[in-house]
């Protein structure tokens, strides 16, 4: 068996072709378009980068953005500040504060501040609660979780009944993609790096969600034929083959999964551009339940 691969760079592009025609036929008929801020924190050069991709598929979409730069010597209160004054901005329709947040300023805090209407990220306290919660859906679903289960979808597994196993336990994917997979009827197990036989645990799983942050950690011997697997890590690892000196591999391994699963995301081309597409749709949501559409 050699896996189906789950192109995420395609099934992003559709997603953000539907969202980019949606836009246009809204700003004719309302005379503006969603809007987008974002929030940076110092100079880290991933967080700039994401930044930047981040408004590069707003104007392609033709969503407006906002980008707010402030130095890593910012105090709690003045992020806090601008982000009330975000909140206020009617053009504004989603807040994104990039993490990680330099340290000694509280990321729980200044999440907390973002209006909820606004909370595009999914990460206020509120939402994340909904989204654990029976029967109560959050307002916005984080982004990197909402796009593992479009990729599911995408692939036709029946999540419904099926033995999931995600393996990572940060608030950013592991809590909310369990939280999600349990909302779609899967029995869920959580793994992290306390979990003990780590490997028989996977062997069960019909789907597997990999988000530790450990390069190829997960092996080929791990998956139970026929599993679909989605890789959400990204780690850059040596390489002397490659031009640069190094390249990008998931949590997986990827060649040897791939003989195994039936299904499986490569590593870069996943689950990333997927992150970026459902933060799309997410401001669009917020534009139009501004305007009761």
């Amino acid at each position: 068996m050699t896996a189906q691969i789950i192109d995420g760079k395609a099934l992003a592009a559709r997603i953000r072709a539907n969202i980019a025609s949606e836009v246009t036929d809204l700003h004719a008929r309302l005379g503006r378009a969603p809007g987008l801020a974002t929030v940076l924190v110092g100079t880290d050069p991933a967080s700039q980068t994401y930044v930047r991709s981040k408004h590069k598929a707003c104007n392609q979409a033709g969503i407006q953005s906002f980008a707010y730069e402030l130095p890593a010597t910012t105090s709690q209160a003045e992020v806090e500040a601008l982000v009330e004054d975000l909140n206020a901005n009617p053009e504004v329709d989603g807040i994104l504060v990039q993490l990680p947040l330099p340290k000694g300023l509280d990321e729980e805090g200044v999440l907390s501040t973002i209006h909820i209407d606004k909370d595009v990220d999914g990460f206020h306290p509120i939402n994340i609660g909904r989204l654990n919660m029976k029967g109560r859906p959050p307002l916005f679903v984080p982004c990197t979780p909402a796009g593992v289960i479009e990729m599911l979808d995408a692939t036709g597994v029946t999540i419904s009944g099926a033995d999931a196993v995600v393996i990572g336990r940060s608030n950013i994917v592991g809590i909310p993609v369990a939280a999600l997979l349990r909302n779609r009827d899967a029995t869920v197990t959580v793994c992290h790096s306390r979990t003990r036989d780590l490997p028989e645990k996977v062997r069960r799983a019909d789907i597997v969600v990999a988000a530790i942050g450990r390069p190829e950690m997960i092996r080929g011997d791990w998956i139970r034929p026929g599993a679909v697997v989605i890789d959400v890590g990204i780690n850059r690892i040596e390489d002397a083959q490659s031009p640069t000196g190094s390249r990008l591999v998931g949590d997986v391994a990827f060649e040897e999964a791939r003989q195994v699963a039936s299904a499986i995301t490569p590593v870069p081309g996943g689950v990333g551009p997927m992150t970026i597409a459902m933060l799309l749709q997410n401001t669009l949501t917020g534009f139009k339940r501004t305007h009761g559409l």
